[in-house]
């Protein structure tokens, strides 16, 4: 008994290691370079707006739900949310598919770090800050980190002219294969969908 509850314990404190690909360093003509930093480079995320202040209540109340065992604390799960939304709306993605992209790529560990080094919620290759970042960009801030991956992403989608599946492939350094882009539409199809 005591052998099971301390490989159980050993496990729990396993889960820092994501299971993220790596992004492949793709050089970058000096517009997209410069571009790709102007997107990241301002203030931060105001808060989001919604449709209707109805649906931003429908909505953070049933997606904090569906968080809260992954983030038990409220104000954080809130303050992750929101800028989620408003980091995917303003790069033109979805949320709820952001979201199940964190799912798959970090588990919504906040200081994951993958076998290659990615980071964060999103798991951000380091060398995206030297290319497009600064010396105070600092890939476990939450903004920072949402604020990078779906920037990246957005990139991704716009070289594979709206194939998300071709850019989910990229983002992750498996273009070409289904598992990763298949285990994102299943997390955001099954876990994060929603209508209103």
């Amino acid at each position: 008994m005591i052998a099971r509850l301390v490989l159980l314990f050993a496990a729990a404190l396993l889960p820092l290691a994501a299971q993220a690909g790596a992004q492949q360093y793709e050089p970058l003509a000096a517009s997209v370079q410069a571009n790709l930093a102007a997107a990241i480079a301002d203030r931060a995320s105001p808060e989001p707006q919604f449709p209707s202040i109805q649906e931003k209540v429908d909505w953070l109340t049933e997606m904090s739900a569906r968080l809260s065992r992954r983030i038990p604390e409220r104000e954080a799960r809130l303050d992750l949310l929101k800028t989620v939304y408003y980091e995917a709306k303003r790069a033109g993605l979805d949320p709820q598919m952001v979201l199940g992209l964190i799912q798959v790529e970090s588990g919504f560990k906040k200081y994951a770090v993958s076998s290659a080094g990615a980071r964060g919620y999103m798991q951000v290759m380091p060398f995206w800050v030297k290319l497009i970042g600064g010396k105070e960009s600092n890939l476990f801030h939450m903004r920072t980190n949402l604020r990078f991956g779906c920037t990246i992403l957005r990139h991704y989608l716009d070289m594979e002219k709206g194939d998300l599946y071709r850019a989910l492939g990229r983002y992750n350094g498996s273009l070409g294969k289904p598992e990763y882009p298949n285990m994102v539409r299943g997390a955001w199809e099954r876990q994060w969908g929603w209508r209103r």
